[in-house]
């Protein structure tokens, strides 16, 4: 039932996009909002709480649900699942950024392609060199990629397999948006505690998730050059999961996703920062990339549902 239900909810997301705006994400910052302006009161413990009830509740309630309608049909259980994935899983959710970028890099306007980026980051990129740029896009595409679908999927198929239906998904999407959301303002909130509670909290939750991407990216990638990145240098890359990501995303395309290297300094062989840079056909390599570990990972979920019968 899980495999069908990632099928049919990724076939529906890609025939009718979910919008930005739309409900349920709504219902989900003004409850992430609601929780962090009565429960922030500035301690560890009430950190913890908070977090706990933020994304606990909603997950809690997608399971009963599910175990609801799963005592009256099971058809109806199936429906459910898809339309809970249907608004956590997806593509479309960031790609018309990608391909928005892609198009205005295709077409020789990079003030384009940096305006675009722009939008999508929210920061100032326009003093990048190309090869930076590209770098920049190839990075958001291929985390986005992991929260967007990738860590959903693992996170699914374990609460599933737990009994729990759709719940994982919805666990981990609201995990991924409370480590954004719950960042310092301008306006002091939320508190250091909040912070610290929802920073730590996501970095448990996707310690598992992005390995499981970044072994997915090596199996179907350069395999050897992505393990060796992966375990060797991920922390050059990024702090926590995202470097994990990135590492071997780097060495499954060979193209350098580390900061510009000083010219002044010899690379070693092997080191990540000495690798080809970033160049437009790398852009249609990630796709390459993403599409086959989902291609992947699907057909491995498809060979366990076929054990179960």
């Amino acid at each position: 039932m899980g495999f069908f239900a990632i099928l049919i909810a990724l076939l529906l997301e890609q025939a009718r996009p979910l919008a930005y705006d739309n409900v349920v994400h709504g219902a989900l910052r003004g409850w992430s909002r609601a929780v962090r302006r009565n429960l922030d009161a500035g301690e560890s413990s009430h950190g913890w709480v908070a977090w706990g009830l933020a994304v606990g509740v909603p997950a809690l309630l997608v399971a009963l649900v599910y175990w609801g309608l799963w005592w009256f049909s099971s058809v109806l259980a199936f429906v459910w699942m898809v339309a809970v994935l249907y608004v956590t899983l997806g593509f479309r959710q960031f790609s018309h950024h990608f391909s928005e970028i892609r198009n205005a890099l295709e077409e020789g306007n990079d003030a384009l392609a940096r305006e675009k980026l722009a939008a999508w980051l929210r920061v100032d990129v326009s003093s990048l060199p190309r090869s930076e740029l590209l770098r920049q896009v190839i990075e958001h595409s291929v985390l986005a990629a992991h929260r967007h679908v990738f860590g959903v999927l693992v996170c699914f198929v374990v609460f599933w397999a737990l009994g729990l239906g759709p719940a994982g998904a919805v666990f981990y999407r609201s995990a991924e948006y409370l480590s954004r959301n719950w960042r310092a303002r301008p306006d002091g909130t939320p508190s250091l505690a909040l912070q610290q509670a929802a920073a730590r909290a996501w970095a448990w939750v996707d310690h598992v998730p992005a390995r499981v991407t970044a072994l997915g990216f090596a199996v179907v990638g350069n395999f050897e050059e992505a393990v060796a990145s992966w375990r060797g240098d991920a922390e050059r890359f990024a702090p926590g999961s995202n470097g994990v990501v990135l590492a071997a995303t780097s060495g499954a395309l060979n193209v350098r996703l580390t900061p510009q290297p000083d010219p002044m300094v010899v690379s070693e062989e092997g080191d990540p920062g000495s690798r080809p840079e970033p160049q437009l056909a790398h852009l249609g390599s990630v796709v390459g990339l993403v599409w086959r570990a989902v291609v992947l990972w699907m057909l491995l979920l498809a060979l366990v549902t076929l054990a179960r019968f």
